[in-house]
């Protein structure tokens, strides 16, 4: 009973709410739009509306769309150029995390010198203090997965360093985000699946890190419940909005739980392989260490895993896992098929390590590097 409680954002939820961004007190007159490489905002007529709308609030908008599914550090701090050069005042990050966490990274670079990496604490990062205010952010989620909507962390990937790597302070909340889950019922089965387990690892995480506190408690078991019930139904079908909303809902929730709580050791050791192979989607890395990663942990620290299970509907967290992984269909998932081997695990855990070893010292044992070489082997088949 020794914790902080902050979370500023202003959060709209609820179905067919995007319209109120045509009405809404914003925080500037000129706006950075980010959006993904992808063309999915401008195929659904997302981005039209988008832009149509905050026209409607008298918002001027440029649009920076080369975001990568892992965003990376020349893409931040290319959008910062076009931000400054164009003189806008907020940024917009429009679609599934990588194009927030985006919006965020380009927030924070924009009104301060060099490239955003001169900021990021980590192995190559320069850690230098912010001299200028964070431009504010306006978040519009139309995927269920990073929570990145309702806290203040972003992740972007160093190529050259192999780093993928959280940042984020308390000038990088959004101050405003909308959550409309009719803009998630064109996603497919499989993004829904990796996005919607990224939010249950948020709040698995958040639940048994060491910074865990009665308000981040009570969301991440929440969150857990409503995915194992939601999360399959959603990949089913779509189209079915009430399960969408649900989902929608859990993953604001498991944002909440970033801000109050922590990630572990496990996103270190995600975020380890996909520096590597950035063509591994966050969420499915999340599902592929998963089983190796908590088995593991159970036997070291057991005591809060039986009210997981218990919000699983399940009398083991780790049997209701395996389960929750066949009722979205992703039993088949291999590393494999990214190409990867048991040769990489020995790597994969020294990066983790380097990289973000802070999630290491927030989880509920001090794990060595080869007991995470070891966890690599046994899932990497």
């Amino acid at each position: 009973m020794n914790f902080n409680y902050y979370m500023p954002t202003k959060v709209i939820f609820g179905a067919g709410r995007l319209e109120e961004l045509g009405e809404c007190e914003l925080p500037g007159r000129k706006v950075l739009v980010v959006i993904s490489a992808g063309g999915s905002m401008r195929r659904n007529g997302y981005l039209d509306r988008t832009i149509s709308l905050l026209e409607k609030n008298g918002v001027k908008s440029v649009v920076f769309d080369k975001i990568l599914p892992n965003p990376v550090l020349e893409h931040v701090d290319e959008g910062a150029e076009v931000c400054r050069k164009e003189g806008c005042d907020f940024v917009l990050g429009l679609g599934g995390g990588s194009s927030i966490d985006s919006a965020k990274a380009i927030a924070v670079a924009a009104p301060n010198p060099g490239s955003y990496w001169d900021y990021v604490s980590s192995e190559t990062g320069g850690g230098k203090p912010l001299p200028n205010k964070v431009l504010p952010i306006v978040a519009v989620t139309t995927t269920a997965g990073t929570g990145t909507e309702a806290d203040p962390w972003m992740v972007v990937t160093n190529p050259e360093a192999k780093e993928k790597v959280g940042f984020g302070n308390d000038q990088t909340f959004p101050v405003l985000s909308i959550v409309d889950p009719e803009l998630m019922l064109t996603l497919p089965p499989r993004l829904t699946a990796y996005q919607g387990m990224d939010a249950f690892f948020h709040s698995v995480e958040g639940y048994l890190s060491v910074k865990h506190q009665p308000a981040s408690d009570y969301h991440a078991l929440d969150a857990v419940k409503l995915i194992t019930q939601n999360l399959p139904k959603a990949v089913k079908n779509g189209k079915d909005l009430e399960a969408r909303s649900l989902v929608a809902w859990a993953n604001t929730q498991a944002g909440f739980v970033e801000c109050l709580s922590s990630n572990t050791a496990h996103h270190s050791m995600e975020h380890a392989v996909s520096a590597y192979y950035p063509e591994v989607p966050h969420g499915a890395g999340l599902i592929l260490t998963s089983v190796g990663f908590f088995n593991f942990l159970a036997g070291k620290a057991p005591e809060r895993f039986s009210a997981l299970a218990e919000a699983m509907g399940a009398i083991d967290f780790i049997a209701g896992l395996k389960k929750l992984i066949i009722d979205i269909g992703m039993e088949r998932l291999s590393f494999s098929e990214f190409g990867i081997t048991k040769s990489d695990a020995r790597r994969f855990a020294e990066k983790s390590f380097s990289s973000m070893p802070r999630l290491y010292k927030l989880t509920p044992h001090q794990f060595t590097v080869d007991e995470v070489t070891g966890i690599f082997e046994t899932v990497i088949d």
